[in-house]
């Protein structure tokens, strides 16, 4: 089957991209160069950053009809998502090889996870609204966001509105019981500017016991008070239940998770002077997610409660010629109360500072160099750095960068004091610890046409927790090392003849050190692909493919280690644009009705139809 999907695509290339592709040096309309923030927490054109970073528009994401944030990064290189079964089901993230905690989630500019506060169940069911846009840095950036940020750093951001007030609503019906819709709405001017967006529904899924409904809404407001001040804020939800039967020789009948996850920020943008500006961001998170499983040895409910308060300020200074140095502090309290296994009631302080330095000693070369301490109450200080280098050339046209960091992660509250009948937390553990580097290529096509991309990369950890069984109670230890090393590939593709095109592959080597063997779910191989083309008459259609191969993975029967299943999952989307206002919109899911797992055990959906209508307002 995997044959024939290639087989398919090639002639698909050949056919119909391949003479659109020999005709990239054609003049067309510019688009603008992408401007960052992940990279350095200041604003650079994409074209100047010495970290290998990927980003997703709303646009993108409305063009190829994909409204889930996992779905979203299915598109991007380093960065396979397995999820543990159908819509809604937790989720795994293996950013460049590290491990799903090892990963930071940055939503509004406030971080989403720590080691207490897990994102999997968020990651996958929650949407990605239309005034949102994606960014990712591979490589560990601790020296710019701290803990958990060693593959590296996810950021959802929502974007500023614009123009006079606009908006969408967007209705859609197909397989598995599935209807789901979204809103959105947005205005901006110079003074002010606002935007809302809210999307969700209810599907099935195949199985038993395993329905899933989601609410995810997002609301950002701008206002400028002077000249020298901009004030905002805002507030993100997602509200979830998910019927959970387990493994497929589990299916169980009762098992249902539940969670809200609540964020908000208050933010201000001050201009002290022509070369000083500041940004404070005050924020808050409040998540809780309940487990209620029935069984026939009693009811039992684990009950997780995830709180934090979060202070950041950061400054930025131009005053010295060919540097821009930023620096600022972040304060941070987080509880937890999970009544589960190791039951935890437990509070965490955090004060950290940090300082960075952008320099550009000659025209054209781009360098940046970046310390931080993070100190915590619960189990000491780390500290960090990072330095990166981009060179592009006179025609602006190829760029070479270069990176070295290191990144930890924290250990949790589990780790340090979980208590039950047969475990006991290690309160002198020591966090988690990463090195790593890449250097990488990038060819900007002309007019802004596109990008195409290649990454080498290597991140050796050390100190990794884990479990001692040897010892009653057992309990865990920094013992193990891993190394992840690989190449990344990318292009981004705007072609004549109105198509679009992108492409991601990784190759990974992904070994536990210690054990001397491969860490478990990495893909050797993995990547996407998605094409579309613009036929005219309104009419739009695009084809995509993921695929994953050669995978160690644990049966769920026998918990033995086995090879994991080969996947190759193809979908297909066409629009039609009605009238202005007015849109048609269908997609097929997993068009070749393939039978496989991400994680074994857990059976992904079949094949799956959807419908909708688009009406702009």
């Amino acid at each position: 089957m995997n044959k024939i999907i290639a087989a398919s695509l090639r002639r698909l290339f050949l056919a119909g991209f391949l003479p659109a592709f020999t005709a990239l040096a054609q003049t067309g309309p510019e688009n603008l160069t992408p401007v960052v923030i992940t990279a350095t927490r200041t604003p650079i054109a994409v074209t100047t950053a010495g970290t290998a970073i990927d980003t997703l528009s709303a646009d993108e994401l409305a063009r190829m009809q994909v409204t889930s944030l996992l779905g979203a990064l299915h598109g991007i290189p380093g960065a396979p998502a397995l999820a543990s079964g159908a819509s809604g089901a937790v989720t795994s993230l293996f950013l460049r090889g590290s491990n799903s905690n090892q990963t930071l989630f940055l939503v509004d500019g406030l971080r989403f996870n720590d080691p207490n506060t897990d994102y999997a169940f968020a990651l996958g069911g929650t949407c990605v609204g239309a005034c949102d846009s994606l960014e990712v840095a591979h490589g560990p950036q601790s020296t710019l966001y701290g803990g958990e940020a060693v593959g590296g750093v996810v950021s959802l951001r929502g974007n500023r509105g614009s123009g006079a007030a606009h908006g969408a609503a967007v209705i859609e019906a197909g397989s598995f019981g599935t209807v789901q819709g979204a809103l959105n709405a947005q205005a901006g001017d110079q003074k002010q500017a606002w935007t809302f967006s809210a999307a969700g529904g209810h599907t099935d899924n195949e199985r038993a016991n395993n329905s899933f409904d989601s609410t995810t809404y997002a609301l950002r407001y701008d206002r400028k008070v002077s000249a020298a001040v901009s004030v905002g804020a805002t507030w993100r939800g997602f509200v979830a239940s998910y019927g959970d039967p387990g493994d497929r020789y589990t299916d169980d009948p009762d098992n249902k998770d539940t969670e809200t996850n609540q964020l908000a920020t208050f933010f201000a943008d001050l201009a002290s002077g022509p070369d000083l500006t500041s940004h404070v961001v005050l924020g808050g998170q409040d998540r809780r997610f309940v487990s209620d499983n029935p069984g026939p040895f009693g009811h039992q409910v684990t009950v997780v409660k995830n709180r934090r308060a979060v202070l950041d300020w950061q400054s930025t200074y131009t005053g010295v010629a060919q540097h821009r140095v930023t620096g600022g502090f972040t304060g941070e309290l987080n509880t937890t109360r999970n009544t589960g296994f190791g039951d935890i009631n437990q509070r965490q302080q955090l004060l950290a500072f940090f300082v960075q330095d952008e320099w550009t000693p000659v025209e054209r070369l781009y360098l940046t160099a970046g310390l931080r301490s993070d100190d915590f109450d619960t189990f000491g200080r780390a500290t960090t750095g990072r330095v990166t280098a981009a060179w592009l050339t006179r025609d602006s046209r190829l760029k070479f960068r270069a990176s070295y960091g290191t990144g930890f992660r924290a250990p949790g509250f589990l780790d340090l004091y979980g208590q039950s009948a047969f475990y006991v937390g290690n309160p002198n553990l020591k966090a988690e610890r990463a090195r790593g580097w890449d250097g990488g290529v990038d060819y900007y096509l002309p007019d802004n046409r596109g990008t195409l991309s290649a990454t080498w990369f290597q991140t050796d950890l050390d100190n990794l927790i884990t479990f001692n069984f040897a010892v009653f109670p057992s309990t865990v230890e920094n013992v193990e090392q891993a190394r992840t090393r690989g190449v990344e590939l990318a292009a981004k593709l705007d072609l004549p003849g109105q198509f679009k095109a992108r492409f991601a592959y990784t190759y990974l080597d992904a070994d536990n050190l210690t054990q001397r063997n491969r860490l478990l779910r990495r893909p050797r191989h993995s990547g996407s692909l998605d094409l579309w083309h613009e036929f005219g008459g309104g009419f739009s259609a695009g084809t995509g493919l993921a695929f994953a191969r050669q995978r160690e993975d644990i049966d769920a029967a026998t918990y033995s280690r086995i090879d994991g299943e080969n996947y190759a999952v193809a979908r297909v989307y066409a629009a039609w644009q009605v009238s202005p206002r007015l849109a048609v919109k269908a997609r097929v899911e997993n068009l070749l009705n393939q039978k496989y797992e991400e994680v074994n055990g857990y059976p992904q959906t079949g094949l799956g139809a959807y419908t909708g209508v688009e009406w702009k307002f």
